[in-house]
């Protein structure tokens, strides 16, 4: 992968990812994903990320499509990013608006109660297919992943993920609580950009 054929607003952003707002606390935390990458970056074998959280509806979708670009941003050839939920509703319309916002292209390719959104992050990569489903659905890798829960409810309730490598808690706060208020639109970033810089410095500190 070529970081070259990413769309520019995206490789801005990310060189604009400043990681040293991260606390010790934060990193401790990030540090099992940082370990996971690396050992399986070491051994040349694929690397599969699935972001859960309760209803794949923002941040699991934001951190899955985050994780792909950065991974071809640092040169991870291998890598590939899944999200699901506890129960299937659908990517709410303003955090894939809010991709949008951050150079994403989006294509929504279905207009069902879940639709299916098609995002690419590089004119020369696959595009990350977006719609709300449950973790274990067909759609996601059955086995040799890591699962990463984006939130605290999903975190408890997932005590055990089946064919899951590595179980990864690395929870943010839940930008539904501004959903039609004035500040939703400045949330819904805050959230997108914290996420990307966290994995941000996962990918710097996981390259081999």
């Amino acid at each position: 992968m070529s970081k070259n054929t990413q769309f520019i607003k995206i490789t801005e952003i990310i060189e604009s990812l400043d990681t040293s707002v991260i606390s010790s606390e934060r990193k401790e935390v990030l540090l099992p994903l940082i370990e996971y990458i690396k050992g399986k970056a070491v051994e040349n074998e694929i690397i599969r990320l699935n972001f859960i959280c309760t209803h794949n509806s923002r941040r699991s979708h934001l951190s899955q499509v985050w994780a792909q670009a950065l991974a071809t941003y640092y040169g991870f050839n291998n890598v590939y990013s899944y999200s699901g939920g506890t129960e299937a509703t659908a990517l709410f319309p303003v955090a894939a608006q809010t991709l949008k916002n951050q150079g994403f292209q989006i294509a929504k390719l279905s207009d069902a109660e879940n639709p299916v959104y098609a995002i690419k992050h590089a004119t020369n990569e696959a595009a990350v297919i977006g719609f709300s489903k449950t973790f274990d659905d067909i759609f996601n890798p059955q086995s040799e992943f890591a699962a990463i829960l984006t939130c605290s409810s999903a975190d408890a309730g997932c005590p055990f993920i089946a064919g899951a490598e590595k179980r990864i808690p690395i929870t943010f706060e839940d930008p539904k609580a501004f959903d039609n208020t004035p500040q939703q639109a400045e949330k819904y970033l805050e959230r997108s950009i914290q996420i990307a810089t966290e994995l941000s410095y996962v990918f710097q500190q996981a390259k081999l």
